[in-house]
């Protein structure tokens, strides 16, 4: 495919033996549909051997190449060059997390405070059942929309580089870890809510900590929304406090016989491609 432009990558270096940061740049021959992490292979292959980002599914979904670019957070892999309208790029890693090298942040503290928020369902009317399935937990599709949004997290932790209150208090839980409190929490499948996530409501590193300044929700590349979901829970933490937060249905299960033979009018499965 011809090449439509060059564009210069102009990308901060950070290696723990030098300890000081720098700006090095990089001309790249841009085709169309080149993104930006394709960029970033062309450097590493062709100019650079010693740049480090990270890269994985190379589709949005993994969340691995999130990083900042003129400024404004991105996935790597889905973010078009000629996109973005530009003859210079500004490649940066994510802010609010130490730097491992060059366009690699330290995941690790947003994963610990991921953990302290049990991002799971909690059950205690059926441990039996919850621990060894017999059937499937019921929910109505009005019940799912309540954190379908919220579950589409995919902990690239541009939210928590882009929160300012982040930056300026370490101990906050942060966007992403409240969003998934948030997302158990009004699961009717969860019976732990927020009582057993006490964490949230900490007058420290809890939700009251959010001012709501909304660069957590103008950074995520999925839609999440988490400026919303810190507000939601926000709203949730009142009404328990005060007693006036209706108590929250639980879904039962439906129990299925997996040894029963299928109904006379189940459609029949496709005829094999391979017979063995």
């Amino acid at each position: 495919m011809e090449k439509v432009k060059d564009v210069v990558f102009r990308i901060l270096r950070y290696s723990p033996e030098d300890g000081k940061p720098t700006w090095s740049e990089y001309e790249v021959p841009v085709i169309k549909g080149m993104t930006v992490l394709q960029g970033l292979f062309h450097i590493k292959e062709t100019q650079d051997p010693t740049l480090s980002f990270r890269a994985s599914c190379r589709m949005g979904v993994c969340g691995s190449c999130a990083m900042k670019v003129n400024g404004k957070h991105i996935l790597a892999c889905q973010t078009q060059i000629l996109k973005l309208h530009a003859d210079v790029l500004n490649v940066e890693p994510l802010s609010n997390y130490n730097v491992i090298k060059d366009l690699v942040p330290d995941l690790f503290p947003m994963f610990e405070k991921h953990a302290t928020v049990k991002p799971y369902i909690i059950r205690y009317s059926d441990p039996e059942e919850f621990n060894d399935p017999t059937g499937e937990y019921l929910q109505l599709p009005d019940e799912l929309e309540e954190y379908l949004q919220f579950s589409y997290c995919i902990k690239c932790g541009a939210c928590v580089s882009a929160c300012p209150v982040v930056s300026g208090d370490e101990d906050f839980l942060g966007p992403q870890a409240l969003t998934q409190a948030y997302r158990y929490a009004v699961d009717t499948r969860d019976e732990g809510y927020i009582v057993d996530r006490d964490v949230v409501s900490d007058i420290v590193s809890g939700v009251f900590r959010c001012h709501f300044v909304g660069a957590c929700s103008d950074a995520c590349p999925k839609g999440v929304d988490p400026g919303m979901a810190l507000q939601l829970l926000k709203k949730e933490l009142f009404l328990n406090s005060f007693g006036l937060k209706r108590k929250k249905k639980t879904a039962g299960f439906h129990r299925i016989d997996f040894n029963a033979p299928p109904p006379p009018d189940a459609p029949k499965p496709p005829p094999k491609t391979v017979e063995g």
